[in-house]
């Protein structure tokens, strides 16, 4: 069975992105479009589908890292914040962000919340990722033939 440690991230996070395109429960915010993702952050994301992407990258760390809540999404999202001539400082990510991407996986049945734990995936979101990861893995066994072997 594949599963998402046998397939680049990249890979991964873009097929998973299309497919939450086609979700109904994801839609993008309407403030997202002018929203920076960080205080560490000067402009907007520029890939339109950002926020498909940001989804995504949220559901494959809910299945590496099992459960997860959203200041540690801010935290893994988060950078180092430029103070001009001090050093620079770890700064968290956009609450917003994490907490409405996680809601709106919630509503579309892939994670669940846990009390005092944040979120985890449902069954759904597992079998969600595995079937992707195998779609992925098939399309790269077929681009590179030689692959095949391991």
């Amino acid at each position: 069975m594949t599963s998402a440690y046998d397939v680049p991230a990249k890979e991964l996070i873009t097929a998973l992105a299309k497919k939450l395109q086609a979700e109904q429960a994801m839609t993008p915010p309407q403030w997202s479009v002018l929203v920076r993702t960080g205080v560490t952050r000067e402009n907007t994301p520029e890939p339109k589908d950002w926020w498909y992407i940001r989804c995504a990258s949220i559901l494959r760390k809910l299945y590496l890292q099992k459960n997860i809540g959203v200041e540690r999404l801010r935290a893994l999202y988060g950078g180092p914040r430029d103070r001009g001539s001090k050093p620079n400082k770890a700064m968290a990510g956009s609450g917003a962000i994490a907490r409405k991407a996680v809601q709106q996986l919630e509503a579309a049945g892939f994670v669940t919340k846990i009390k005092g734990k944040g979120r985890m995936l449902t069954p759904k979101g597992v079998s969600f990722l595995d079937h992707t990861s195998f779609e992925v893995k098939q399309s790269l066994l077929e681009a590179m033939p030689a692959l095949k072997k391991y």
